[in-house]
């Protein structure tokens, strides 16, 4: 998933070039519930992934617009979802689990700590008190923030560690939040993409033995014997190969599986 990666951080560029300042070091512009607001729309409109045009309008944007392109990049930074070429946003494991409500306390504990720069200050500063701000901002200048943002930066990392609960046991320090028989409610309740079968899915994907991504994958499917058009069809497969990369090991030396559309040839 590096060069999805890089082609979203290319294309928002142009948008917050201006801003980043050079920084050498990961980290969003929009804050933790802006993410989960956006993985939520995800599933709203396609269950596991959809189109950008569609998370845009889903969310009333403008999927050229460099604010909607920079909650994109927001909600990588804490690997919610992954970007695909040809414009497709895909939920990532993490993102998968934020759907399910039962799961939000550990998901935002694990997705604040998922973003490079909220990482090294957590590390640095765990149980210890925070610095004011114009030492933290310093601070974050050093560990490669550029200056110009530095403000930023550490605005929407304070916000974002208040709704992830790093702020619950103490108000001026970062501490990992309690998760309270979280584990226990999961096992007890099937996954999110397990509730949804029998309404209308072709699939039900109900085989526990299946990777979760294998299972929402599975409930995407179209009934038998209904049309599908073979431009979905693509982007089903697309979907699907870069499921198995992500669950799936094999040898670097072995190539790539490349999908693509063939058409018809005219009659003569």
């Amino acid at each position: 998933m590096e060069s999805v990666n890089a082609t979203v951080a290319e294309n928002t560029v142009a948008a917050s070039a201006d801003r980043s300042s050079n920084s050498t070091i990961e980290f969003p512009y929009t804050d933790l519930d802006a993410a989960i607001e956006l993985v939520r729309a995800i599933h709203s409109v396609g269950g596991t992934a959809c189109d950008s045009t569609q998370l845009a309008a889903q969310l009333g944007m403008e999927p050229k617009g460099g604010g909607f392109r920079i909650r994109i990049t927001g909600a990588q930074c804490f690997d919610l979802i992954n970007y695909e070429r040809g414009g497709r946003v895909v939920l990532t494991e993490l993102g998968r689990k934020a759907v399910d409500s039962q799961n939000e306390r550990s998901v935002k504990r694990d997705a604040f700590r998922r973003v490079q720069l909220y990482q090294k200050v957590y590390d640095d500063y765990k149980g210890s008190p925070l610095p004011p701000p114009p030492a933290l901002e310093r601070i974050m200048k050093g560990y490669g923030v550029g200056d110009k943002v530095a403000d930023k930066a550490r605005q929407v990392m304070m916000r974002s560690a208040k709704q992830a609960g790093y702020f619950e046991l103490a108000g001026d320090r970062l501490t990992s939040p309690p998760i309270r028989d979280e584990g226990v409610a999961e096992a007890a309740s099937p996954p999110a993409e397990e509730k949804r079968t029998g309404n209308g899915g072709g699939n039900d994907g109900g085989d526990s033995s299946h990777h979760p991504l294998i299972q929402g994958l599975l409930i995407t499917l179209p009934k038998p014997r209904t049309e599908w058009a073979v431009d979905q069809r693509l982007n089903w497969l697309i979907m699907a190969n870069s499921i198995f990369k992500a669950i799936y090991t094999g040898k670097q030396d072995e190539g790539d599986i490349d999908i693509k559309l063939t058409p018809n040839k005219s009659n003569p």
